[in-house]
């Protein structure tokens, strides 16, 4: 049976999408569009504005104004929590539309958006007003050597950066969308948000929802457009004071490389080819936990479990389990009930994954389930569970942002913290085990950011994400995002 839509989808879709620039919906400055497909069938479902140079460098320029003359820096710390709060209400108010809009955009269940990213979008915003009444500096007592006897006032200021650009992924895209805008408004910041071009809708329905809560003009903007047009643009803006990313580490090389013009501050969320291990005293849970770990969002997701490790006493069982559930899950469009896992975002995306399967089947991996594409119609790849790999090839080495798991024995600790650690990525792992103390001393000795022991992708409003190595610079989520929107000025009186 399919999801009836909500009215509101409908006449949102009927409607071609405008950017929002300075509290107003408009063309891009070309008057170009771009469709928006449906993965499911790989039909158009909407067309967008294409925004470019122009239409950032007009929202970085609201931004500004918006930044240094509007009403947004006069609000108390009180006053723009309120809104930031009301904007989680609101997401909350309209929790099926969102979760429809992602699920035709996205491709991925709509039952998943529903429970899901919708309401954690909505609780990041919540957590995050807050936190706009604590940003706090410190008093500090001086000892100045070569100026004894003198007496100082010494505080710390923390302070808004100012201008923010932010470039958001499509596997979750309002989430991500939260993740970027609940610190930056929290403290005191003015946005420009550029979509990923393969999932602008809900955003651009953000947008609408940020207006209503009260947000003043020109305090976000959301301009979607292509990476090398109007991410890049973003990025290399000379009146940008911090540019923050998610995506793949190699654009996230780009972001750096393009932030160096002006020196603006850069944070960066990006790729992952996390380890997933099993002991062999794991209970049996840790089968289905293993299998979620990489089939969760389609295996569209950073920190998916993509490497399995399993001791050797309980590896053919533990995998056996896996390629079991992997032949059970129900593919079908997001909107469809019966539906476990929808399509990939896109057919790059389908050809990306089904071409690193090829791969590494080509180099003498066996496929224990899946291995190619499902159907023809949509961007469907069955979920894989791959053996006999080795750790030189692709299939081990690179991030595939797919269903699409290896697995291989072990037989000590010190010997899969090795395995885990081989890899230029360290943004997540997961631990199985009864032994909390093996847990533990395995946690501490694996590189990564985010570390699930009997457990795997628990994310909380109030936990940090972000990654070791080449998985990127900075924090998402907790207090510790809240250094990457602020600047910290010392202020010195002599007495």
């Amino acid at each position: 049976m399919t999801v009836a839509l909500d009215r509101s989808v409908e006449e949102f879709l009927d409607v071609p999408r405008q950017l929002f620039i300075d509290g107003k919906w408009s063309d891009s400055a070309s008057g170009r569009t771009f469709e928006t497909p449906n993965p499911a069938t790989g039909e158009t479902l909407a067309r967008v504005a294409e925004g470019e140079a122009e239409d950032i460098d007009r929202a970085v320029k609201a931004a500004r104004r918006a930044f240094e003359q509007g009403p947004w820096s006069r609000m108390t710390p009180s006053e723009r929590g309120r809104v930031i709060w009301r904007i989680g209400d609101l997401i909350l108010e309209h929790l099926d539309e969102l979760a429809q809009l992602e699920s035709l955009d996205n491709g991925k269940p709509f039952a998943v958006a529903q429970a899901a990213d919708v309401p954690l979008a909505a609780d990041l915003f919540h957590y995050m007003a807050g936190w706009a009444t604590k940003i706090e500096g410190n008093t500090i007592s001086l000892s100045v050597p070569y100026m004894p006897g003198a007496n100082f006032h010494a505080y710390t200021l923390r302070e808004p950066v100012g201008v923010v650009g932010q470039i958001i992924p499509w596997n979750f895209p309002l989430l991500m969308a939260a993740w970027k805008l609940g610190p930056a408004l929290a403290t005191g910041n003015c946005v420009v948000l550029k979509p990923a071009e393969q999932t602008p809708l809900t955003a651009l329905r953000l947008a609408g929802l940020m207006a209503e809560a009260g947000l003043p003009d020109g305090v976000v903007n959301v301009v979607p457009g292509f990476g090398e047009t109007a991410g890049a643009a973003l990025a290399s803006h000379h009146d940008v004071d911090k540019v923050a990313f998610t995506g793949s580490t190699e654009v996230g090389k780009l972001i750096a490389n393009a932030a160096t013009g002006n020196l603006k501050k850069v944070s960066l969320e990006l790729g992952g080819k996390s380890p997933n291990v099993v002991f062999d005293d794991a209970d049996p849970s840790a089968i289905e936990g293993a299998a979620n770990a990489i089939f969760f969002n389609h295996g569209q997701c950073c920190v998916a479990g993509s490497r399995l490790y399993v001791q050797q006493g309980r590896f053919d069982e533990v995998v056996d389990g896996v390629a079991q559930i992997a032949k059970s899950i129900k593919l079908g469009p997001g909107m469809e009930q019966s539906t476990q896992m929808g399509p990939l975002v896109s057919d790059e995306q389908l050809r990306r994954v089904t071409g690193y399967v090829e791969s590494g089947m080509a180099e003498g991996a066996t496929a224990l389930s899946g291995g190619g594409r499902h159907g023809s119609r949509g961007y469907f790849v069955e979920p894989t569970v791959l053996t006999n790999t080795r750790p030189d090839m692709k299939v081990v080495r690179e991030e595939i942002f797919g269903p699409v798991v290896v697995a291989a024995p072990f037989s000590d600790l010190d010997e899969v913290a090795a395995a885990a650690n081989d890899t230029p990525y360290g943004l997540g792992a997961g631990i199985w085990t009864k032994d909390i103390s093996k847990a533990h001393a395995l946690a501490k000795k694996i590189r990564a950011g985010s570390v699930w022991i009997n457990c795997y992708n628990v994310f909380d409003a109030a936990l940090p994400f972000g990654g070791y190595k080449q998985s990127g610079w900075g924090r998402e989520m907790g207090h510790e995002v809240l250094e990457a929107y602020t600047e910290v000025k010392a202020v010195t009186t002599l007495l």
